[in-house]
């Protein structure tokens, strides 16, 4: 079943963001992630205020979800986004009828 990443962030220093950005890509790619949404125009229409930053990552399963978020690869570009931003990522497996 398929798993999606949800993140929401706030950029506070754009170009030490940037080496995320950079970096974070291959881990999602090794993995078999695809972007659904990457930044883009959004609004909140209930709840908390707009983010910054929405993303929405695809992957198979929920297990290839989590083994990126908790791999090196990724670990290592997570580095660059702490202190660069503030972020809240979910992963949500998802829905089929």
């Amino acid at each position: 079943m398929k798993a999606y990443w949800i993140a929401h962030v706030e950029v506070t220093d754009p170009q030490q963001y940037q080496q995320y950005t950079q970096r974070a890509p291959a881990a999602f790619a090794a993995y078999g992630g695809r972007f659904l949404a990457r930044g883009g125009q959004s609004e909140a229409l209930e709840g908390r205020t707009t983010p910054q930053r929405s993303v929405v990552i695809e992957f198979d399963s929920y297990e290839q979800a989590l083994a990126c978020y908790r791999s090196d690869l990724y670990q290592d570009a997570c580095q660059y986004r702490h202190g660069a931003a503030m972020a809240e990522v979910i992963i949500v497996e998802g829905f089929e009828p």
